[in-house]
């Protein structure tokens, strides 16, 4: 599938802003044709990311996730350069888990290199990145395999995952609300997120700013439990305050 142009992210930010877009509007403001506009918006739909509405397009429900292929390729730069500044915070010989989230995979990208490496994980796609890096050893969690993107979630995993006491956990959000709460849209994916947040003594959040613009209905927990908050720009005001007042380290990934 080829990437999300960048009109088309243009396309899903004035959605994410206005709550629908109209085609003659954007294609006015593009300086493009309709055809060339419900073109872009029937590929969104097919990413999963907006559905078709009359006149135009809309995002999905948010009560749903976009689909696995569409949160890949929806700021991929900008998770790129989260999981760099993410790794960097992990020190060789030490012990981490990762959890589901196209984030968390590009954090796991960036660990290849490291030295004496433990990793534990309820992502498959993790497992497929790191399995062949002989400096790090890898574990996956047992439980239902989610067959929309490898996540491995249920009573299970979490009763596994509550066997160990990690020195880091990397976890992924698909909405962080203006109170500091952390949400997602599987509540059994939420469960393995809690256990892991648990039994880390640090935990580090790596999430771009488009998941403070969203929303999602099951809560993982609070910004206050994390250790280290990694996105891609400065976030607002008042999820600034939370961070210091929590003593929570904000870091920004910069441009390369």
């Amino acid at each position: 599938m080829k990437p999300v142009t960048p009109r088309q992210h243009d396309i899903v930010d004035r959605a994410r802003q206005q709550g629908r877009v109209i085609v003659d509007d954007l294609a006015e403001d593009f300086r493009v044709t309709p055809q060339t506009i419900r073109k872009d918006l029937n590929e969104l739909c097919d990413r999963g990311i907006m559905q078709r509405v009359h006149g135009g397009g809309m995002l999905v429900s948010g009560v749903t996730n976009f689909a696995y292929d569409a949160r890949r390729t929806l700021a991929a730069d900008e998770k790129r350069r989260i999981g760099i500044k993410a790794a960097s915070l992990i020190p060789d010989n030490s012990s981490l888990f990762i959890n589901i989230g196209t984030t968390t995979e590009q954090v796991a990208n960036a660990l290849r290199g490291k030295r004496g490496i433990l990793v534990i994980t309820n992502n498959i796609n993790v497992v497929n990145i790191l399995h062949a890096t002989p400096e790090i050893e890898v574990i996956i969690a047992g439980g239902v395999v989610r067959p929309t993107d490898g996540g491995v979630v249920g009573e299970v995993t979490v009763d596994f995952i509550r066997q160990f006491k990690m020195d880091f956990a990397i976890i992924g959000t698909s909405a962080i609300d203006e109170d500091g709460s952390l949400l997602d849209y599987d509540y059994r994916e939420v469960k393995v997120a809690q256990a892991i947040i648990e039994n880390a003594r640090h935990t580090i959040l790596v999430a771009d700013n488009s998941k403070l613009e969203r929303s999602a209905p099951v809560r993982i927990g609070h910004i206050s439990q994390l250790s280290n908050f990694v996105t891609d720009q400065p976030p607002s005001l008042t999820i600034t305050t939370i961070c210091n007042e929590c003593d929570v380290e904000l870091l920004i990934a910069d441009e390369d």
